[in-house]
């Protein structure tokens, strides 16, 4: 195996050199995309104590994480006289983290066939040692996933992505990087059936900007476990045969590409980082992944940012970018009422390793030259009232409280809409989402953490109404807290909350092992009994918000809510003597429903509810498994 790779890889790069012909390097200032294991060790390092703090605006480019990993080995070794708790690394710790300097460090010149590609220097001029390079390379992700369900239903899906990529420097503080993958996917799904955007009985006024449609819905897709899933190509896929046919879902198999960009500034020794690109983004101080108001599940799109660290205690990042539409029904008319920008500011203020702060500021505004948006020292929810009421402002606070070598506790808190004089229990209007959780250091294995957390998205949270807007005629204007079908914010959809216990652990310098168990439970989002506000394209009623009762909200009470009990086992194996990983989980998902006895959610009362078992809301048992390899893995 390893001797077809490298004749493959002479054969792609004999055929790069004869039409390119230019010296290759490795960049140093373009980031680690999300996926990359390094994210959850350096969480672990900061709590132990074994680095400086690292920002809350992820990702990382590679130097910060090269820079860090230096720190991390400096750190004392174990067994010896550690302060405050700290625990040094183990062996198996340190070959862990040299293994990554080595994978981000630059390399030699020349091929290079354990990372798939080659690299080469020159100076911009005779007279200065300022890097112009370009790195060329390729990798591949094959990937087989199967679903077994309680009555005999079986499902398969598919993911193979072939991935070519330049990237390099522009001297010693600017890098680019431009990543293209095509691939082929197969991810099925289930109709479930129609939801009302508004609720059943909303009586539509002709003329009025307030319009209830009914939308299809779908299972998520059924060969991944509930809400993992994240689309890996952009716009519409394509099947075979019809390459025109601008499809929304591949059901069956269908061809599909996604492009990732960026050129980044780092300036002032990693204090000043500005980046132009189209990348996935995690922002917070809580754990990778946990995010309220902007997490790396949510699509990427093309984006300015900066980050600024002046001083250890502070920093502020702001970004503004452009908002991609989703494919339900068409690429035209999908597209021409969803036409938003993005811009999201967070302040960042700390207390040695101890006390972290977060203030996040982020609006959702349809296309239009609004520079106020634009600016991050001007606060979106003023300039809002400044400029007129049509887009959608949220907020939300992070806080994280560390004792090194112990571990954290942190807290998270969105607000998309809310009414502090109406009652904040039980009305829909108020529409915000909150999280805590604790982050334990395991001493006895390397790199291992528990955590424990609880999430609540409350009903029309990340949603909005859809408007007329001065700037674009008779169109209703989407404005949910939404790209490209996915929500910017946390995972769960609205009206929904999710117990979470997860074990993390590397036992050895090649493995990552991880077990975790969910219970989601979420508002039906289709049939008689489904719950307003279950979902990401739900809209709130703007009448009478703090009297009518169908407005009200009795979480699990009234109506139908979808359980999940879901237990996964997930492994990731590198081979120490081939550029290929293999990877897979394997877990089960028991899901039912409970329902009330009084007609869903209009009664503006609690009702007691219990386990059903009907057609509309079965009881199933599910067995997901999944298994990949990567070449040359990134």
């Amino acid at each position: 195996m390893l001797y077809f790779l490298k004749r493959l890889c002479v054969v792609f790069y004999g055929i790069f050199f004869v039409f390119f012909a230019i010296p290759l390097f490795a960049q140093t200032h373009t980031s680690i995309p999300m996926e990359n294991q390094i994210y959850i060790i350096l969480e672990q390092a900061q709590a132990r104590g074994l680095c400086s703090v690292l920002s809350g605006v992820r990702p990382y480019t590679q130097n910060v994480v090269v820079n860090a990993i230096n720190e991390i080995l400096g750190s004392e070794p174990r067994g010896s006289a550690s302060s405050a708790g700290r625990r040094g690394l183990s062996r198996t710790e340190r070959e862990i983290l040299e293994q990554y300097l080595l994978k981000f460090s630059k390399p030699s010149v020349g091929l290079d066939l354990l990372r798939g590609g080659y690299y080469g220097e020159t100076a911009i001029s005779k007279d200065d040692d300022s890097p112009l390079s370009i790195n060329a390379g390729v990798s591949g992700d094959i990937q087989g996933s199967a679903a077994f369900f309680s009555g005999g239903d079986n499902y398969w899906g598919t993911e193979i992505w072939a991935q070519a990529y330049l990237n390099g420097d522009l001297g010693n503080f600017v890098s680019y990087g431009f990543d293209f993958a095509g691939g082929l996917i197969k991810a099925p799904r289930n109709f479930l059936g129609l939801y009302n955007t508004y609720y059943e009985g909303f009586e539509n006024v002709p003329g009025s900007e307030y319009q209830n449609e009914m939308i299809r819905v779908y299972t998520q897709p059924l060969t991944y476990f509930p809400y993992s899933y994240k689309k890996r190509w952009d716009g519409s896929i394509y099947f075979l045969g019809n390459l025109s046919s601008f499809e929304p879902w591949p059901d069956s198999l269908a061809g599909g590409y996604g492009i990732d960009t960026e050129i980044t500034g780092s300036f002032l020794d990693d204090k000043l980082i500005m980046r132009a690109g189209r990348i996935s983004h995690d922002w917070g101080s809580g754990p990778v992944g946990s995010s309220l108001a902007f997490n790396q599940m949510a699509r990427p799109f093309a984006a300015l940012e900066a980050e600024f660290n002046p001083v250890p205690w502070f920093s502020i990042a702001s970004l503004a970018g452009v908002l991609e539409y989703n494919n339900r029904d068409g690429i035209k008319n999908s597209s021409q009422t969803f036409q938003n920008a993005f811009s999201i500011t967070m302040i960042q203020f700390r207390y040695k390793d101890y006390v972290f702060f977060d203030f996040i500021d982020a609006v959702i505004w349809p296309k239009r030259f609004e520079i106020g948006y634009m600016i991050p020292i001007i606060n979106n929810y003023f300039y809002q009232n400044n400029v007129g009421d049509f887009d959608n402002i949220a907020m939300a606070f992070n806080l994280r409280l560390q004792y090194p070598g112990l571990g954290y506790i942190w807290g998270s808190f969105f607000i998309d809409e809310m009414n502090f004089t109406s009652n904040i229990r039980t009305l829909d209007r108020q529409m915000f989402a909150w999280q805590a959780g604790i982050n334990l250091p395991v001493p006895v294995w390397s790199f291992s953490s528990v955590k424990l957390s609880y999430t609540k998205v409350n009903p029309y949270n990340y949603t909005h109404n859809r408007n007329f807007n001065p700037w674009y005629g008779d169109l209703r204007m989407e404005t949910a807290y939404i790209n490209n079908g996915a929500s910017l914010g946390h995972y769960l959809p609205p009206n929904s909350d999710e117990i979470l216990a997860r074990l993390t652990t590397m036992p050895s310098s090649s493995t990552v092992a991880s077990i975790q168990y969910q219970l989601i439970r979420r508002g039906a989002d289709f049939g008689s009994s489904a719950v307003d506000g279950s979902n990401l394209l739900s809209e709130l009623d703007p009448e009478d918000r703090d009297d009518k009762s169908v407005l009200k909200r009795f979480f699990l009470r009234d109506g139908a809510y979808q359980w999940q009990h879901i237990v996964r086992l997930g492994i990731d194996w590198n081979l120490s003597t081939a550029p290929i990983s293999f990877y897979g989980e394997a877990g089960a998902v028991i899901s039912y429903f409970t329902n009330i006895e009084a007609e869903a959610n209009v009664t503006g009362q609690a009702h007691s509810y219990s386990v059903i078992n009907t057609q509309e809301y079965p009881r199933t048992t599910g067995f997901i498994m999944k298994f990949g390899v990567r070449i040359f893995p990134r």
